[in-house]
């Protein structure tokens, strides 16, 4: 099974395709599978690494607090151990959070990103309120009674009435995540800086995806994020919401092998 350990917490990856490389990044509650859609088409023409982060998916589960500066070093590590120097960081939600502050941290090892339905903010008092009341509530009940509240914050009203198998699928893949990394990861992005100051420094091809449905993260996220990144693209998708790489897959798909053609063409 491929995977490298980093201060002794296993991360899990994939490594598919030959071409100029894409790492990926996946959300909150996800693994790698939830570019599953993705892979296959980015893999005719491109070398996809795809990071199942820690405390989720194949990779290790956890025990000790982190941040999201750990989240960009466990990344690195599977670069290295690939021996892959630089490559275009795509990651959606926390990972796209992970993406911007490897460009920020260590640009020479960024070539461009992908940021979908993400944010470049702190995290809002309300939003950590919730977390700290929820991470209680699932330590004494476990996931399964907060999945009614969780599933619209990650699919759309579309897909919740148009592909209910596929909400069905993932609502299960929610609960099946190991609590105790969840609140792990759910303390680390509730602490995360804000890097909105710093983001208008990045001079790396930029592209920005978001579904026109997001509840967790909305547009404004992701345009107050191409606002900052010099000659950042944005591009909204209909009908999704903040899994937008599942929700409506070939949009997606297209958005990043049209900005992935042009970077390395340039």
């Amino acid at each position: 099974m491929p995977e490298v350990s980093r201060n002794g917490v296993r991360i899990y990856f994939e490594d598919v395709g030959v071409g100029p490389p894409v790492v990926l990044g996946h959300s909150l509650l996800c693994s790698g599978e939830m570019w599953g859609p993705q892979v296959p088409v980015l893999a005719e023409s491109f070398r996809v690494v795809n990071v199942d982060q820690r405390g989720h998916g194949r990779s290790g589960r956890l025990t000790e607090p982190f941040d999201v500066y750990d989240m960009v070093k466990d990344v690195v590590a599977v670069l290295d151990e690939l021996a892959i120097d630089h490559a275009v960081w795509a990651g959606l939600s926390i990972g796209g959070m992970v993406a911007m502050r490897a460009a920020i941290t260590i640009p020479d090892r960024v070539s461009g990103l992908i940021l979908v339905d993400t944010h470049a903010g702190a995290e809002t008092n309300y939003k950590k309120f919730k977390y700290r009341a929820m991470g209680t509530g699932a330590k004494i009940l476990g996931t399964r009674p907060f999945l009614p509240a969780i599933v619209p914050l990650m699919f759309g009203r579309s897909t919740r009435r148009l592909k209910p198998d596929l909400v069905d699928d993932w609502r299960k893949k929610f609960a099946s995540v190991h609590l105790p990394s969840l609140n792990l990861t759910v303390d680390a992005l509730a602490g995360r800086d804000t890097v909105i100051d710093k983001i208008g420094e990045l001079r790396m091809p930029t592209l920005v995806i978001v579904g026109e449905e997001d509840a967790s993260l909305p547009v404004a996220c992701s345009r107050e994020i191409a606002d900052a990144i010099p000659d950042a693209s944005l591009v909204v998708i209909p009908g999704a919401g903040h899994l937008s790489s599942l929700e409506q897959p070939e949009a997606v798909t297209a958005a990043m092998m049209e900005f992935l053609d042009e970077v390395y063409a340039g």
